[in-house]
């Protein structure tokens, strides 16, 4: 069937977001005090009927037990520094089952909440798509840590599948329906002014039907407004685009195209297009897989903060280069890629642009989601995913230093 930006499924009843707060909110003060009662700011609930709320929220939510018989432990599928991931079911249907991914209390942090967490929880409540992973609702355990209550996503990610090379066989229909449930799930973030910021393989989980939901939006942010310096320092590195190595303070969702692009390349090739041990060599690739960004080819690049001009110039790959390595995608595949994979941010296709391509209606059709390859790993790979914290960024000021010493002259034409 035809790829529509507009297509979309309302969410189930039973998917309704409950969000509790488990802090009172200060009572607004005013200076006026000869005003009536009535007018007078209503005194903030006790902090009895908040902990009340949220034991009541918790309730709704069982966690599943070991099949070890003797231990009898809460069912844990992913263990790390920031988060554990447990298996569990909602209360009123067992059959039903969750993840419950507890953040750990860091007390550097304010409220002791990391950032992550923040950010993962506001874009989640926004974000009801079915090829998004659903947020069902949030709460706090006794120790402080808060429990998000996500959607179940028992086959695993999409990185398995595509490593698994001696179990796992797919085809270009396979390829274009995982895609096709991707860059639906991108579109649907930019519509709604969200930045992901770390489209990666394993951040693709797979759910029982099949069905691709993006997950971890520990990176996420709304849109900035045009004088708003943004974090260049975001993005897997396999999955950055360049204007992020070098330092751009702003930008759009382009930044996700790009990364879109780099998972759809892995899917054909089945290992990173655009790989490096480190930033410098990253960036590096790219001028030598994609072409040197020059001020022919992305005017303004040369005004990027970490831009240094090159000693070697490689020429901006053209369409016989793609058609090479990713042949079985047709002429009009390699078209959306390329389109994917321009230089210049605002000459590279944007979501809507990439769902609206011709390459969706041409056969071969998209498989349908109970067709399509099974071994994604299995919850524990979920488990493994969840548990992380969004992108492993460097250490504050790392990313300066590196990205200063970028240097295109060592470079082969």
């Amino acid at each position: 069937m035809a790829m529509s930006p507009t297509e979309t499924v309302a969410p189930s009843s039973n998917t309704k977001n409950t969000f509790v707060r488990t802090k009172p909110p200060e009572a607004s003060q005013t200076s006026n005090s000869s005003a009536t009662n009535h007018d007078k700011p209503r005194t903030a609930p006790a902090p009895q009927l908040f902990e009340s709320l949220n034991d009541e929220e918790k309730r709704k939510y069982v966690k599943a037990l070991s099949s070890d018989a003797n231990a009898m432990k809460d069912k844990q599928v992913g263990k790390g520094t920031y988060a554990d991931v447990f298996v569990g079911h909602f209360a009123s249907s067992p059959s039903t089952k969750i993840a419950i991914k507890k953040t750990r209390f860091n007390a550097e942090f304010k409220d002791g909440i990391s950032m992550d967490t923040i950010r993962e929880i506001r874009a989640l409540q926004e974000l009801r798509h079915p090829n998004i992973i659903a947020l069902y609702s949030v709460f706090s355990s006794k120790n402080q840590n808060l429990n998000l209550v996500l959607e179940y996503c028992p086959r695993g990610d999409l990185m398995e599948l595509i490593r698994d090379t001696d179990n796992v066989h797919y085809g270009t229909a396979d390829i274009k329906a995982w895609m096709g449930m991707l860059c639906r799930a991108v579109w649907f973030c930019h519509e709604n002014f969200i930045l992901h910021r770390d489209i990666k393989p394993n951040n693709l989980l797979i759910a029982a039907d099949g069905e691709l939901k993006l997950a971890d939006f520990g990176l996420a942010r709304s849109f900035a407004e045009p004088e708003t310096r943004m974090t260049y320092n975001m993005i897997t590195r396999f999955y950055r685009p360049p204007e992020l190595f070098y330092q751009a303070r702003h930008y759009s969702g382009v930044v996700d195209v790009w990364s879109v692009g780099c998972v759809m390349a892995e899917l054909v090739l089945r290992f990173p297009f655009i790989q490096g041990d480190t930033d410098i060599e990253t960036a590096n690739k790219i001028s030598e897989t994609i072409g040197t960004p020059t001020e022919d080819n992305w005017p303004g690049v040369t005004q990027l903060k970490a831009y240094l001009a090159p000693a070697n110039i490689v020429p901006v790959k053209r369409k016989p280069f793609y058609m090479d390595l990713f042949s079985s995608l047709g002429s009009s595949g390699v078209d959306l890629m390329m389109s994917m994979f321009v230089l210049d941010p605002r000459k590279r296709a944007t979501s809507k642009q990439v769902l609206q391509h011709q390459w969706w209606q041409q056969e071969p059709r998209p498989s349908r989601k109970e067709d399509l390859p099974k071994r994604g790993g299995g919850v524990e790979v979920m488990g493994e995913d969840l548990k992380r914290r969004g992108g492993e960024l460097p250490a504050e000021g790392r990313a300066d230093k590196v990205a200063r010493k970028i240097d295109f002259g060592a470079m082969k034409k």
